[in-house]
């Protein structure tokens, strides 16, 4: 591969700013667009809840076009199908070639990303994949790299864990259930400085906000997020 126009799909967290600084130093790529996925209702990442006017801002330090594309509230799988199924032909046409994620380990979401990529020809590259998580998120941290955890499933973390900079005693206070780099959905984090931004992402802490979500395949079961939301500063 030479020369690849390539887009990231861009979570707005951590391991997705590790990714896009590891290919960073390859030669062969070039990040010309992040594309993330919203809530149209909440104008916000899915999953993450970050608002769209850090996420936004967030692009501008990093340097990189931004583009998202507006899911509805509790999106099925065909929805969010056809969603991606539509930017990806417009992607296409405009010479986009590869397409990167910061997967780590979760093999049936890496299967699924090339089952919907691979069909149209693109490349798909995973530059974290089966990296020791562990060593991954203290690499993030000796590389200067801060950002603040700003969802957790409150199944598995409490919510002392929401509005915690990621650093080392973050991961010491992590119980042995909890992967350091959150890979199975234990929390997420909005990354806002570090060697790929030209500026920290100014931002302030917001309430600590509970939210339930209807266990897959069930009508009774729930699960519990805690959120941190974070602010533009006034």
């Amino acid at each position: 591969m030479e020369n690849n126009k390539a887009f990231f799909n861009w979570s707005s967290g951590k391991d997705a700013a590790m990714a896009l600084h590891i290919l960073g130093q390859e030669n062969n790529l070039s990040i010309d667009l992040l594309l993330t996925t919203l809530s149209a209702k909440y104008q916000r990442v899915s999953m993450h809840g970050l608002h769209r006017s850090l996420l936004e801002t967030q692009a501008e330090s990093l340097g990189i076009p931004l583009e998202v594309i507006e899911l509805p509230e509790d999106p099925s799988m065909e929805a969010y199908g056809n969603a991606m199924q539509e930017r990806l032909s417009g992607l296409q046409s405009q010479g986009f070639t590869t397409s990167c994620f910061g997967d780590i380990f979760l093999e049936d979401l890496k299967t699924y990303r090339e089952n919907m990529l691979h069909p149209m020809g693109f490349e798909v590259v995973f530059p974290l994949w089966e990296k020791d998580t562990r060593q991954l998120v203290q690499d993030f941290i000796n590389l200067g790299f801060k950002a603040v955890v700003i969802c957790t499933n409150a199944q598995v973390l409490d919510k002392s864990f929401c509005g915690r900079m990621i650093d080392p005693s973050f991961l010491d206070d992590l119980p042995p259930n909890v992967d350091p780099c959150g890979e199975n959905g234990e929390f997420h984090t909005f990354c806002f400085d570090g060697p790929i931004f030209r500026w920290p992402v100014p931002f302030r802490k917001g309430d600590l906000v509970y939210k339930t979500y209807p266990a897959p395949g069930s009508k009774e079961a729930e699960y519990g997020f805690w959120y941190c939301d974070l602010h533009l500063p006034a």
